[in-house]
């Protein structure tokens, strides 16, 4: 059972300023805490349904585990229907910028959604980080998390001040625009930055002074734009390819 103390945290950690305050966040659903366990991460406290608890019991040996009814779990949860469970997670720590590949950089993403999706795009070409300018959405936030479909746990999120990291990088610095080389003929470094730009304003001034090699998805349509979640997708499947 879920006591009123309990409750008031789980619904308070939807909030960023109450994360932060508790270095705790939420991983909700069953395939996201299923991620989680596999990962061996650590978990603060665990609650789910008899059901979860009797399928998954083999995987929660010392976890803290709390059981609750599927409408108690939808209560507190960030989600439509939660029938599974939720568990509370302590901050991750922090880690370097790795640039010994290539480094996916995104300025601006302010939609949660399109930064998980981002974040499960980059798990799928084989990235194992992501770094985000400060003004990013938190990735931390609940819609965050359940957008990556667990591979929040398989790629860092490094939060740094992006346009200080370009100024330090000597390498290639690709950016995506509507008008540049096309991705298609680009011939990527195996080494380098990748800089895509927020929904509504793209690519902005004071970062766009370090891009190097403007490159561009070439339109066969009369669409304005791509989501900039489906554009990283294409550029990275162009970068791979290479």
């Amino acid at each position: 059972m879920i006591t009123k103390n309990q409750s008031k945290l789980l619904r308070a950690l939807a909030q960023k300023k109450y994360r932060k305050q508790h270095q705790l966040y939420l991983v909700q659903g069953e395939k996201n805490v299923l991620e989680l366990l596999d990962a061996g991460l650590k978990i603060e406290q665990l609650f789910a349904t008899a059901e979860f608890l009797s399928c998954y019991h083999l995987k929660l040996q010392g976890v803290n585990v709390t059981e609750a009814d599927s409408e108690s779990l939808t209560k507190v949860s960030t989600l439509v229907s939660n029938s599974a469970a939720i568990a509370v997670v302590p901050f991750p720590k922090g880690s370097e910028i790795d640039t010994s590949g290539m480094v996916l950089a995104l300025d601006g993403v302010s939609d949660p959604g399109n930064l998980g999706t981002i974040i499960r795009v980059a798990d799928w070409y084989g990235l194992k980080q992501v770094i985000v300018s400060e003004d990013c959405a938190d990735h931390l936030n609940p819609k965050v998390i359940s957008a990556t479909m667990g591979s929040f746990v398989r790629v860092n999120v490094v939060r740094c001040d992006l346009t200080e990291f370009l100024a330090s990088y000597s390498g290639a610095i690709y950016g995506a625009y509507l008008n540049g080389e096309n991705v298609h003929k680009t011939v990527f470094s195996t080494q380098g930055v990748l800089v895509m730009g927020s929904e509504s304003h793209g690519i902005r001034e004071p970062i766009s002074k370090y891009i190097n090699t403007p490159i561009t998805i070439p339109a066969f349509g009369v669409a304005e734009s791509l989501n900039v979640a489906m554009a990283t997708g294409i550029i990275l499947d162009n970068i791979k390819r290479h």
